[in-house]
């Protein structure tokens, strides 16, 4: 009874979505080369002058999204020169938010005169192995793509003036200061992730 019980467990964790737990803090991230809005397919490797990288997990449609838009666009023209340029990568499945297409990634670029990669993820398989749940959701790389923090932007979505923890941008500060990283995970608020249907 107990092997039943068992095997009916193991299948039901199978049938759903993606269970894979993906990166944790101090794991290395395997590079990946995804196609950009201008047409170029992009890698982490592209970047020889980088120190690191700031990797968010984003869409066009999730109110999220919007609301950290401007404030992603900021941690790029902060960082960028710096060493530390954002990644963003669209993992949602445009057939059930057709807001998310490749197409309508491009227009929102150009609209927002986007000054960093906007990747799509069009398999779902990078955020799969990143463990990516929610958009946004951001992990900061070294060089050498070792993860030294995952989780949300800052503590406040709806109020930028009411931020009091900047988690992204003290990392960074951290990395770029050669100190120790004080808070490495934090809880990703967000619209979940849209997993292709199987």
């Amino acid at each position: 009874m107990k092997m039943i019980v068992s095997t009916l467990l193991i299948a039901l964790l199978w049938a759903g979505a993606p269970i894979k737990d993906g990166y944790d803090v101090g794991d290395t991230a395997a590079d990946f080369k995804l196609k950009n809005v201008d047409g170029k397919f992009v890698s982490l490797s592209d970047f020889k002058a980088a120190k690191g990288f700031i990797v968010i997990f984003d869409c066009n449609t999730c109110p999220y999204s919007k609301a950290y838009n401007e404030r992603i666009i900021a941690l790029n023209n902060k960082y960028a020169s710096n060493g530390f340029p954002v990644v963003a990568i669209n993992s949602n499945d445009a057939s059930q938010s057709s807001g998310d297409s490749y197409d309508e990634m491009v227009k929102i670029a150009k609209k927002k005169e986007y000054n960093f990669p906007y990747l799509i993820d069009e398999t779902q398989s990078v955020a799969k192995s990143f463990g990516a749940t929610n958009t946004p959701h951001v992990f900061v790389l070294t060089k050498e793509l070792k993860v030294t923090y995952i989780g949300a932007i800052d503590d406040n979505a709806r109020k930028p003036e009411s931020v009091t923890k900047k988690y992204v941008e003290n990392t960074v500060d951290a990395l770029l200061a050669g100190q120790a990283v004080s808070v490495t995970k934090t809880k990703t608020i967000g619209c979940g992730i849209k997993w292709k249907r199987v």
